[in-house]
């Protein structure tokens, strides 16, 4: 009966923040014990320890998708990550502070775009004649 008893009553899992706290505590302590004078783990014990924060199993990097966004987002490749800031503050600008609207944007683009082509062809008229 009391082992149908101890069965039932759920295990509480200790919390992140005992978590932490114990990790802390435990390399904190001042005292002389066996574990100190252990042999050192060996190298691939010591990789597979890695304490990464809030619990994660992969670096950062792979859970952004290992690749040119992750680069971006984590500021690895700085010039690419500061040129994406940089339109991303320009369009904002031009959208919000400037109070341009899309619509207009599109057909302003689409304006120069056709003037661009007739030049081009004319000019290539004129260039190519024999």
């Amino acid at each position: 009966m009391a082992e149908e008893i101890e069965k039932s009553v759920p295990v509480e899992e200790p919390s992140l923040m005992e978590k932490i706290s114990e990790k802390i505590h435990h390399h904190d302590s001042s005292s002389s014990s066996e574990s100190e004078y252990e042999k050192p783990d060996s190298p691939s014990a010591v990789k597979a320890k890695i304490y990464r924060m809030f619990g994660r199993e992969k670096p950062v990097h792979k859970v952004l998708g290992g690749g040119k966004p992750a680069d971006v987002f984590l500021w690895r490749d700085k010039k690419l990550s500061a040129a994406v800031l940089g339109v991303a503050t320009a369009i904002w600008v031009l959208f919000e502070l400037v109070e341009y609207h899309l619509l207009s944007l599109l057909c302003h683009i689409s304006i120069l775009a056709l003037g661009g082509l007739f030049l081009w062809s004319n000019a290539h008229t004129f260039i190519n004649k024999r």
